[in-house]
C-alpha cells in the first residue's frame, strides 16, 4: 500500500481510535467487527448499513475514523465516496477508509479529488489482513493517506506495454522506480532497494511525472494521485 503520513495520531493522546464501520451486508459488518475488535488500538463505537444511517451515526458518535463500503443504499453506486466528500466539509478531522472490490483508478480519483489527507482506498480483500487494515486506519487518523497498491500496480504494468504509451518515454531506471512506487514503496525504501540516494530517487520521480505531464506531483500521495489520473484517462486506449 502507498502511504503518506502527516499530523498527529489521536491514539498517541491516549486511548484507542474510535471507529464507525458501514456496510449494507450484515456478514461484512460482522467480519469487520471481528477483525477490528481484536485490536487494542481500535474501539468500534457503532455500525451503519446505508449512507444516511452512516451520516447520522457520525454526527452522534464523532468518530476518529469511518470505515465504509463504497456502494450502499439508497442507490448502491458510490455512497461511500459521497460520505467522504460530505465529511470533508462537515468534519474534516474525521478520517475515511473506503473499502471496495473495485481496483479502478476513477474511484481513487474521486476520493482524492479534494485532497488526500485523512483518506484511504483499500480493496475489500484487505479485511482478512488485520495489520493492513489497522495500519490504514491509524494512517488516516494521523492525517495521512493510503491507496491500495493493486489499484495502480497492474495498470502501470499494462500501460507500459502499450505501443503509444507515454510510459515508453521513461528510461528503464525511471520505469523501474515507478513500478516500486505503484507497489507502495517509500522514497527511502526505493533508494535502499536500488542502492541509490534518497535525493537521486526524488530526482527520478520528478523526471517521471514531468515526462507524463504531471510535474505538479510533490509528495507520496500526490504521486499516487498523478498515476491514477494518468491511468484513468488512458485505461481504455
Amino acid at each position: 500500500m502507498e502511504a503518506d503520513g502527516q499530523g498527529t495520531d489521536p491514539a498517541e493522546n491516549g486511548g484507542p481510535l474510535r471507529v464507525v464501520i458501514a456496510d449494507d451486508t450484515y456478514l461484512v459488518r460482522e467480519a469487520l467487527l471481528h477483525v477490528l475488535e481484536a485490536s487494542d488500538e481500535i474501539d468500534v463505537v457503532a455500525t451503519a448499513r446505508d449512507r444516511d444511517d452512516l451520516l447520522r451515526t457520525v454526527e452522534a458518535e464523532r468518530p476518529d475514523v469511518v470505515v465504509t463500503d463504497i456502494r450502499m443504499p439508497p442507490t448502491g453506486t458510490d455512497e461511500g465516496l459521497q460520505v467522504a466528500a460530505i465529511l470533508r466539509d462537515a468534519h474534516p478531522e474525521t478520517g475515511v477508509v473506503i473499502l471496495s472490490q473495485f481496483a479502478e483508478p476513477r474511484y481513487g480519483l474521486a476520493l482524492l479529488e479534494r485532497g488526500s489527507d485523512r483518506r484511504a482506498y483499500l480493496l475489500k480483500e484487505r479485511i482478512q489482513y488485520r495489520g493492513q487494515l489497522v495500519s490504514a486506519i491509524r494512517e488516516v487518523a494521523a492525517g495521512g493517506s493510503v491507496i491500495d497498491a493493486k489499484v495502480v500496480e497492474g495498470l502501470v504494468a499494462a500501460r507500459s506495454q502499450a505501443e503509444h504509451s507515454p510510459l515508453n518515454e521513461l528510461t528503464p531506471r525511471e520505469l523501474e522506480i515507478l513500478t516500486f512506487v505503484a507497489r507502495g514503496h517509500s522514497n527511502q525504501a526505493i533508494a535502499d532497494e536500488l542502492v541509490l540516494t534518497k535525493r537521486a530517487v526524488e530526482k527520478h520521480i520528478n523526471a517521471i511525472f514531468l515526462k507524463l505531464g504531471l510535474s505538479d506531483a510533490i509528495d507520496v500521495s500526490r504521486r499516487v494521485k498523478a498515476a491514477l489520473i494518468y491511468l484513468a484517462e488512458h485505461a481504455g486506449a
